[in-house]
């Protein structure tokens, strides 16, 4: 999963960004309500942590304009401001969830979890399809009961293609959702990704999980289709 960090506080913007990567998450950050309009334009997010009073542009300013684009990427917003009538309007504007400074990174990371699984309309935090199991919040993947390693990357598409089960992931798909602005490699790499993984998951299993829709992407799901090679 993707999130863009948006605090003007750039100590506090890096620290979050590193707690968010060593959970698993791809991260970009910035520092006020205009270039986090530029990065919601340049790259597909699954999450956004939002600060209210930025240079610029607010958060509220921010918000508003996303929904009234269509945009419904949750949002968490990161403030100081603690009054109910700053978290009703930030609420009211279309954002998920309200975390006050200072905060918990514990509670933060739950937070981003119990969010973005409402918006893919999931109730756990686990994705299942067939015998294979992933468990977002133990960072954990297991088929047919046997545990699976896998490298960051892999675990981030295999989250992918698990959240979107029966949908077809194109290449530019994975790379705007599984790396950053800092990722300078080509999409070669992400072939070499995908296809470790499908060697770690489906392996020598008779059933496979993953598979190629030629010229498009890949998908999972339970049974081959006409026109999907493993």
């Amino acid at each position: 999963m993707r999130i863009l960090v948006v605090e003007d506080e750039q100590d506090l913007n890096l620290l979050i960004r590193k707690v968010l990567t060593k959970a698993g998450y791809t991260v970009d950050g910035c520092w006020d309500g205009e270039e986090a309009q530029l990065h919601m334009l340049g790259a597909e997010y699954d999450a956004v942590i939002l600060d209210v009073m930025m240079p610029k542009k607010d958060g509220y300013t921010v918000i508003q304009e996303m929904r009234e684009q269509g945009s419904d990427v949750p949002v968490l917003f990161l403030t100081a401001r603690d009054s109910i009538a700053d978290r009703v309007k930030g609420l009211d504007l279309g954002a998920d969830d309200y975390l006050i400074k200072p905060f918990d990174f514990d509670e933060l990371l739950a937070r981003i979890r119990a969010m973005t699984r409402k918006h893919v309309g999931q109730r756990k935090n686990q994705f299942v399809v067939g015998d294979l199991m992933l468990d977002v919040e133990q960072h954990r993947v297991t088929r047919g009961g046997v545990e699976l390693t896998l490298l960051p990357k892999e675990f981030s598409i295999l989250e992918h293609l698990m959240r979107n089960k029966n949908k077809v992931v194109s290449r530019e798909q994975l790379e705007n959702r599984i790396w950053n602005y800092e990722y300078s490699g080509s999409s070669n790499n992400v072939d070499g990704y995908m296809s470790r993984l499908r060697k770690k998951v489906d392996g020598e299993h008779s059933q496979k999980l993953i598979y190629t829709i030629k010229g498009l992407g890949w998908t999972i799901r339970e049974a081959k289709e006409e026109g999907e090679t493993t």
